[in-house]
This record gives C-alpha cells, structure tokens and sequence, in this order.
C-alpha cells in the first residue's frame, strides 16, 4: 500500500465517523479507520497513537460543533438552549454517545462547553458544592436521555411490550407505557429537564 498523504484531523474524524454510522462503535478499529482513508494501518500511527486518541478527536469534533453563544435570558433558557444544542449535535452521531461519556472530561470542545455551562449556573446563583451538583446533574440527565432515546425510546419497541403486559398484574407498568408512547422525543426531554431545573432552583 502506498505511503500515506498528509491527512488532518478533519480527515481522521470524517472516516472514523463514517465508520461508527455505518457499523456501530465496535467498529471503531485503527484499521477500520485507515481502510475508511485508503492508508496502511501502520501509517494511520502517524496522526494518532491509539484508538483512544482517535475517540478523543471524535469527541472534540461534536462537542466543538455545538454554537456557546447564548441568547440574553434566564439562566434556565439558557441551559435549555445549550443542553438542546448538545444534544442535536450528539444525535447526529447516536453511536458516539458512550464516547461522550468516557472523555468529557478531557476532549478541549467538552471544557469548554462545560465552562460555558457553570458560567450559565454561576449567574444562576449556583456557587460551590450546589454548582458542582447542578452541572454534573444536568450532564447526567443529557447523557442518560441520549442514551434511553437511541436505545430505548418511549416510542420503540420495549414500550410496546410493557403497555401490553397483563394489567391485573402490572396496572400502572401497563398504564404509563401505553401513556409513554404518545410522548414524541423532543416533549420528553423538553418536560424531563423542566423537572430538572426546578429541583436545581436555588432556595
């Protein structure tokens, strides 16, 4: 196979991507990688050390792609506003939603997303401990929500199953699936992180 050209970082991300759509996370091999770019394995370890590097580009690519700049309003739109930012922008790649998880902690996109987000509580009069557990509340509520609408959403075919259980057994189990699957995506969201903002309205 011939040496390998200059590829950037926009490059790896685009084939990695590729890669995760098409065939699901477990996919997500360095030579899964460079057979998406047409290069040797080997010389794929030019750009990148290890897969863990190429999931890093990966979740910096999304994260970075989501707008910070948010309109003049209360701290609660706009957390809405961001939290509604972040998840479109992670939707479009539901498979990459584990990534998210393991390094927001450490993709430059995800600090500054989560800067942005404890600027927005700090104006909220979140300070401290009660600062720390809003953010990472609202970042569990996101992540858990992606996750439950790619892989178990309430319209999906687990809901299904529960509303059909016998009711003289599970009355409400019965009762609230067959409610939930009337519930589009973006009203169960948009009503979770309602509940959610309430419970973190300062005292």
């Amino acid at each position: 196979m011939p040496r390998p050209r200059s590829l950037t970082d926009d490059q790896l991300v685009a084939a990695a991507l590729a890669v995760v759509d098409r065939d699901g996370l477990p996919a997500l091999t360095m030579r899964a990688v460079a057979r998406e770019l047409g290069v040797a394995t080997m010389g794929l370890y030019r750009y990148v050390a290890d897969r863990q590097a190429l999931e890093l580009l990966v979740v910096d690519h999304v994260l970075r792609s989501v707008d910070l700049a948010l309109p003049d309003a209360c701290w609660q739109d706009r957390v809405r506003v961001l939290l509604d930012r972040l998840r479109v922008a992670v939707a479009r790649h539901p498979a990459v939603v584990p990534l998210v998880l393991r390094h927001r902690q450490a993709a430059p996109g995800s600090l500054r997303l989560i800067e942005t987000m404890l600027a927005v509580l700090t104006d909220g009069g979140h300070e401290g401990v009660d600062r720390v557990l809003a953010q990472r509340t609202l970042i569990g509520y996101l992540l858990g929500f992606l996750q439950s609408e790619h892989s178990a959403a309430l319209s999906g075919p687990g809901t299904i199953v529960l509303s059909e259980l016998p009711p003289d057994d599970y009355p409400l189990l019965a009762r609230t699936a067959s409610d939930a699957r009337a519930v589009p995506p973006d009203e169960e969201f948009r009503r979770g992180l309602d509940i959610v903002l309430r419970g973190l309205a300062p005292p």
